[in-house]
């Protein structure tokens, strides 16, 4: 497979020194398989590859990826964008702008609901109907079915699981009605957003799987050793999981929003506020305080993760130290841990990167 690669992700390749001991080990430890990027700057002080991307070609961290719910971090990022000028209100219905919209409660459903997953809406993980090979039927949409308009006016606007509001569920319609959304207020496609309010601006070579085209070449994941992974149609998953690009590209998508080039102060702040009432979701993402070993206080934590069939993502960013982590894997059972529970892989990692001077 031939890897795909923005400028930009290029010049950063070329550019990171070679990897520190301390990071060599974790991994090696922890047998993972993939890519670890970390860096307090534009041009990263870490990038490491390790495994395979597929039989004989070895992982590049230029190579595209599938970039699973962590697309969800880059629609409320666009989503802020919009509040930020003026052109949305976190707490107004989604009805304000999308007067028509077929749901029971759309008249309470807000912006800020939708963000941070407490519409109440459908989940296709959970509900509705299933595939003998057990996907839901949601993900292998008919031709013409799998658009974010279509279903964020069918399956997710039907079936609602609880009352605006009330609790935390978790689910991708949150993002595919954010998505649809956007789309009318602003009169652009969700790609096109995507490559004039990020993509363009930062150089990188990100995009949106299309339902009704086969997917761009990518890195595979595995659910188990041995055992391929079920995905059903990538372009289904819309503004909740449908982007792809490197990881390098994450890395200088996560660096833009530390120096405030996507958005203002205000806004970043707003979107990183988790609310410890709903298991610290703030909005496209989550944020708490963690005691990482190798800081002298606990310190904010701003974490997206992704998964859809084998491959897995983490991304967190720490807005006290100016810096990030991205990892990627194409192995499905591999477990990262929980920093906020302060053990892990994933928890090693950021303790050993996040203080450093």
């Amino acid at each position: 497979m031939k890897p795909v690669a923005s400028v930009l992700a290029l010049a950063l390749l070329a550019a990171a020194p070679a990897p520190r001991q301390p990071l060599d080990r974790l991994i090696a430890e922890a047998h993972f398989n993939g890519i670890a990027i970390a860096g307090g700057a534009d041009k990263p002080d870490t990038v490491i590859a390790t495994g395979l991307a597929a039989k004989g070609i070895p992982n590049r961290a230029d190579a595209i990826w599938r970039w699973a719910s962590v697309t969800k971090q880059i629609t409320a990022t666009i989503a802020m964008q919009e509040v930020e000028a003026g052109r949305l209100d976190l707490d107004q219905p989604v009805t304000a702008t999308w007067p028509d919209w077929p749901q029971v409660f759309s008249d309470r459903i807000t912006i800020r609901d939708l963000l941070r997953h407490t519409s109440g809406l459908a989940d296709p993980n959970q509900t509705g109907p299933t595939l003998p090979d057990g996907l839901p039927a949601f993900y292998r949409p008919p031709a013409g079915q799998g658009g974010m308009a279509y279903e964020a006016t069918h399956f997710c606007a039907e079936h609602p699981r609880a009352e605006p509001g009330v609790s935390y569920r978790y689910n991708n319609c949150d993002f595919i009605v954010l998505g649809a959304l956007l789309e009318r207020t602003t009169g652009r496609s969700f790609a096109t957003l995507v490559e004039e309010r990020i993509a363009r601006p930062l150089g990188l070579a990100i995009g949106l799987f299309d339902p009704e085209r086969p997917p761009v070449r990518h890195v595979l994941g595995l659910a188990a050793p041995g055992r391929p992974e079920d995905i059903g149609n990538l372009g289904s998953y819309g503004a909740a999981g449908a982007l792809y690009g490197s990881p390098l590209a994450l890395y200088a998508f996560d660096r833009a929003l530390l120096d405030h080039r996507l958005l203002g102060e205000a806004a970043t702040a707003e979107m990183w506020k988790g609310d410890p009432g709903l298991g610290a979701a703030a909005l496209g993402q989550w944020q708490y305080e963690a005691p990482l070993a190798g800081c002298p206080a606990p310190v904010s934590v701003v974490e997206r993760r992704g998964q859809i069939g084998g491959v897995q993502i983490r991304n967190f960013i720490l807005p006290e130290t100016k810096r990030a982590l991205v990892l990627f894997t194409r192995r499905g059972d591999f477990d990262f841990g929980e920093v906020w529970q302060a053990k892990g892989f994933a928890y090693e990692m950021l303790s050993t990167i996040g203080c450093r001077a």
